[in-house]
């Protein structure tokens, strides 16, 4: 068992990945919580997915921001070295080959901070979500 220092919180895995404090309630809030220096990077996949998918509302789910149309689409999360994309495991399959560059799991698409943000994917991506029914 892990204690995270910072927020008090026990968790199975040492080092777990998790968000400290107090949930944030809105995605403004939530990007606002995260280190200055990636505010930028995290509005910049805000502005691609909201221009993706107009008719899709922000939320917070699992305490990240999270775009939802009757079911959630498309959810991001900053991290220490990247943002974590969650646009599900079909998608990832489906966009496999625009993806080689980046490291992908299960679901998952890590985009380190150290490259420009792939807008046009991202927004490929969020859509392809959406107009599938294939989501997280």
């Amino acid at each position: 068992m892990w204690t995270c220092p910072k927020c008090g919180r026990t968790f199975k895995r040492q080092e777990q990945s998790h968000y400290c404090g107090k949930a944030p309630e809105t995605v403004d809030e939530y990007i606002a919580g995260q280190p200055e220096e990636v505010q930028g990077y995290l509005k910049e996949i805000r502005e691609a997915i909201c221009t993706a998918l107009p008719e899709a509302e922000e939320r917070i789910s699992w305490s990240m921001p999270t775009f939802w149309k009757e079911h959630n689409i498309i959810q991001f999360a900053g991290f220490k070295n990247h943002v974590g994309l969650y646009p599900g495991p079909e998608a990832v399959r489906k966009f496999s080959e625009r993806l080689k560059d980046y490291k992908t799991s299960k679901g998952t698409i890590q985009l380190p901070y150290s490259r420009p943000v792939p807008v046009k994917l991202v927004s490929d991506i969020a859509r392809w979500c959406y107009e599938t029914g294939n989501h997280p």
